[in-house]
């Protein structure tokens, strides 16, 4: 386990991410702006004034900063012999995130993003039912993701900064996607916004991903008013099967499968033990001293990046655009 980890930023991913490494057994210096303070007395860790006094005392850096800022914390870590973890997405632009892992792809260092669904018990499942087989090929795929508009950082509702809805909120779907269904050839998306009930911003995107394999993902997200609920779906039909899931259910998965392919099993196991933050941390953390490699790579993060950037295209152009998954040297 590394010892010392710094922790930049101080938003609401924080209260996630400081207790999982606190609980790992790490000592966390935090650097922030603002409320670097209020957070380590809520959950514990130490305050370094600078962010220059924090990669002098630490071995892993945590970047939970807005996404503009994530290229230049980022960067000076690895740039110091740092590895570094970096929360979604890996930056605002294809040049920023590509500039960070052709970065750490040349040096010592790792980097990782924190796409933290796919540490979800359900979303794990997902793809493991469908690597084995228990869907057999998979033909349609849809994904969803609701949450309330985020009124309460500036940076979160400008486009500019966040990528909207569907940089911020989607990225994690269109990363799931491909994860379960491979590489995606095509991107066409459709956006619309207007006001709720109490007068506030909402927005509603949906992105049609082709995939390589002949497979078609949806994937929705939906930024609503005040009252929504956080809730997330997914409903992947295959050769073979069903799967589905949908976070508003008093249940685990639904199956619906065929016979088990030769020499598996019947149903994939649906428990959970613990926060997935914990758990992509951990894995992470193993990675850093010489573990094998995590589930995400940063060249993922690149293409999850891409990925919403083509949305982003598709949205202001109404065309479909033609997409190319990113590799380290392209």
């Amino acid at each position: 386990m590394t010892s010392k980890v710094g922790l930049v930023g101080a938003g609401s991913i924080t209260t996630a991410h400081l207790p999982a490494w606190l609980e790992l057994g790490a000592d966390v210096r935090i650097h922030s702006h603002h409320g670097a303070e209020a957070l380590a007395a809520a959950y514990g860790g130490t305050v370094a004034e600078t962010f220059d006094e924090l990669l002098a005392t630490c071995d892993v850096l945590d970047v939970c900063t807005p996404t503009p800022a994530h290229r230049t914390y980022a960067e000076a870590a690895l740039q110091a012999g740092l590895h570094v973890v970096a929360e979604k997405p890996l930056a605002r632009t294809h040049e920023d995130a590509a500039h960070l892992a052709t970065l750490a792809a040349a040096g010592p260092s790792q980097l990782y993003p924190a796409h933290v669904v796919r540490f979800f018990p359900q979303y794990e499942r997902l793809a493991s039912a469908v690597a084995t087989g228990h869907v057999g090929r998979p033909a349609v795929l849809r994904f969803t993701r609701t949450g309330a508009y985020p009124r309460w950082a500036d940076w979160f509702a400008d486009p500019a900064q966040s990528g909207g809805v569907v940089m911020d909120l989607m990225v994690h779907d269109l990363d799931i996607a491909r994860w379960v269904a491979g590489d995606v050839t095509e991107v066409y998306a459709t956006l619309a916004t207007g006001e709720g009930d109490d007068g506030g911003e909402v927005a509603t995107a949906h992105a049609v991903l082709t995939h390589a394999s002949g497979a078609v993902s949806h994937v929705r997200g939906v930024w609503g008013p005040p009252t929504t609920t956080f809730a997330t779906s997914f409903h992947v039909a295959g050769e073979d099967g069903v799967l589905e899931w949908r976070s508003t259910d008093p249940g685990a998965l639904r199956l619906d499968l065929g016979d088990a392919p030769a020499g598996g099993e019947r149903r994939p196991a649906t428990d959970m033990f613990e926060s997935p933050y914990l758990t992509e941390l951990r894995e992470f953390a193993a990675a850093f001293t010489g573990g094998p490699e995590p589930r995400v790579s940063a060249a993922d993060g690149v293409v999850a990046v891409d990925m919403a950037l083509a949305a982003i295209e598709s949205i202001a152009t109404g065309e479909p655009v033609p997409f190319t998954t990113w590799q380290v040297g392209s």
